[in-house]
């Protein structure tokens, strides 16, 4: 059982600038304004440097990701580490970096990538012959369409969307810049029905 709140002096003062009823009120609105102040220095800090919500556009990323979905971010990691194959990131258009877009690590800095053939081939000091990438694991039957070969910089990354042939990514814009990424995608919160956390795949590598 709670006791009764007992006045501070911040309370008697208001009680006796305004009368009771009058500083009651003020003594509550007093109390909203602290609760709002120490709510947004918790939140805001999460909210701008930690985590950060984001929704779907589009088809790019079907069947693993669809229209509107709800995901959120997380934007520490990335400042702990380089993102790495195989990750679901949110980054910057470098053609328009006021739009962010959705696609997921398939190379990283050093490495040469080949499209070819329907396939993503990858070449590097472990496969200086190249060897093709095994992305069995979040596509079923999908081609890669396009034929191109790409060294990256030390801070490139080349990124594609799921849904291949529906997908605008390194394919056509290039590779993006490591300060171009804001984040991995973390957890999808809406819809509840798909609710849930998401692993980096395994790779043939």
């Amino acid at each position: 059982m709670f006791g009764n709140r007992h006045n501070t002096p911040s309370d008697t003062f208001w009680h006796r600038r305004f009368g009771p009823a009058v500083g009651a009120v003020a003594v509550f609105l007093m109390e909203v304004v602290q609760i709002v102040i120490i709510s947004a220095a918790i939140i805001i800090p999460i909210r701008y440097f930690l985590i950060q919500p984001f929704y779907v556009k589009g088809a790019s990323m079907e069947p693993n990701f669809y229209d509107h979905e709800y995901l959120i971010i997380d934007e520490i990691t990335y400042r702990l580490r380089d993102p790495e194959r195989g990750e679901i990131v949110v980054f910057r258009y470098p053609r328009d970096p006021s739009q962010f877009f959705i696609k997921r690590v398939v190379a990283i800095p050093g490495e040469t990538v080949e499209v070819e053939g329907g396939r993503v081939r990858l070449f590097n000091d472990a496969y200086p012959n190249g060897t093709p990438l095994d992305e069995t694991a979040y596509l079923e039957g999908v081609q890669t369409g396009g034929r191109l070969k790409k060294t990256l910089g030390p801070d490139e990354y080349f990124v594609l969307g799921d849904n291949r042939a529906e997908s605008l990514d390194s394919r056509v814009f290039g590779p993006v810049p490591r300060d171009h990424i804001v984040g991995r995608v973390w957890v999808r919160g809406l819809p509840l029905s798909r609710v849930g956390a998401f692993e980096t795949p395994e790779y043939n590598l």
